[in-house]
């Protein structure tokens, strides 16, 4: 039969179990840690790391009930009672608010630091494109031509200016149904110089009739009509000649006639762009006055320039700067002779100013 141990008998220890060893407590659940304060017997020891330790994993807790057993007693448990961070220990509700705060970041973020429930991201959706791709070419083509009538409106109406020749005056420079593009520079900003080549207005009884433009059907009419409005299409001439500026305001303009060569400011000049034939067949002196210009056709013998409207002062048949729309600037058609329209300087150069 076997012996019962009497009460003075010590049952032997585990090898591997201090002798000092207590058994842990039993784990509180953070649900517990979390609605209710700790007990008065874990408040006693290390409050706020048993706190923090339940809150971060699920075994804290035993983890907190071993250290506050541990920290209860002896002089380890003192001093490290005496190293916990102020305001840790003390009443249960300091350390329920320290356990909220822990828990609602633990609640915000999750596993590898990711916002759980209340993350929104901040990248936007991108709109599925509108239409086929054929309705989006059309309203991009769409959107290019009007952009082009705007801007070639503003340029014809502040800029450029383009119009045709519609008579033989200005022969060989231009002939009749040439294209020419006028700059609006001069004389609104720039000035008009001897030699140039400009456009004005009919500054009344000048044009008896201009060849009009060849006839065209109604859609290609209706067509021309907006080109022209925009300035896509030279301007019906119309109501505007075409001559080159012989002297400006102050000149003393004069030729005797006969086939003599023109004088301006006393000086003969040699005006190698006319056609061929005599520089005037009639003879004049005159003093153009401020503020207006001089004017003949290269192809004297056809033009009804200045010369034509002497009557009844010979400065009259100057014309007025007001009416100057422009100074040519550039030849577009035909083709073949499309080129720049030079000032020929060199004719002009002795001349003195008045």
């Amino acid at each position: 039969m076997r012996a019962i141990p009497g009460a003075g008998h010590k049952w032997p220890r585990r090898a591997h179990q201090p002798a000092d060893a207590k058994l842990p407590e039993r784990p509180t659940p953070l649900s517990d840690a979390v609605s209710s304060p700790p007990s008065p017997a874990r408040e006693s020891g290390a409050g706020s790391a048993w706190a923090s330790d339940a809150v971060s994993s699920p075994a804290g807790s035993s983890r907190a009930s071993g250290a506050a057993s541990a920290r209860g007693s002896g002089p380890v448990g003192s001093l490290l009672d005496s190293e916990a961070a102020p305001g840790t220990a003390g009443s249960g509700g300091a350390t329920c608010v320290g356990v909220e705060a822990e828990l609602d970041s633990e609640l915000e973020l999750g596993s590898g630091g990711r916002r759980v429930g209340r993350h929104r991201s901040n990248r936007k959706a991108q709109p599925a494109p509108a239409g086929p791709w054929w309705v989006r070419l059309a309203k991009d083509a769409a959107f290019v031509v009007v952009a082009a009538l705007i801007l070639s409106f503003l340029l014809k109406t502040f800029l450029i200016q383009s119009f045709y020749i519609p008579s033989e005056s200005m022969e060989p420079t231009l002939i009749k149904w040439d294209r020419v593009v006028v700059t609006k520079l001069a004389p609104a900003i720039l000035d008009v110089h001897r030699g140039d080549i400009v456009v004005f207005r009919d500054p009344g009884g000048w044009v008896t009739q201009n060849d009009p433009l060849p006839e065209a059907g109604p859609v290609a009419g209706f067509l021309r009509s907006v080109a022209q409005a925009v300035g896509l299409a030279p301007t019906d001439s119309q109501g505007f000649l075409i001559k080159r500026v012989i002297g400006v305001g102050g000149d003393r303009v004069a030729c005797r006639g006969g086939g003599a060569s023109l004088t301006v400011n006393g000086i003969p000049i040699d005006e190698t762009y006319l056609a061929v034939g005599a520089p005037s067949a009639i003879g004049f002196d005159v003093v153009v006055p401020e503020g207006a210009v001089w004017v003949m056709g290269d192809n004297r013998a056809r033009s009804a320039d200045s010369r034509a409207h002497m009557n009844p002062a010979p400065e009259d048949g100057a014309v007025s700067l007001d009416l100057v729309v422009g100074v040519a600037q550039l030849r577009t058609w035909p083709v073949s002779r499309v080129g720049l329209l030079r000032n020929p300087g060199g004719v002009f150069a002795g001349v003195p100013d008045a």
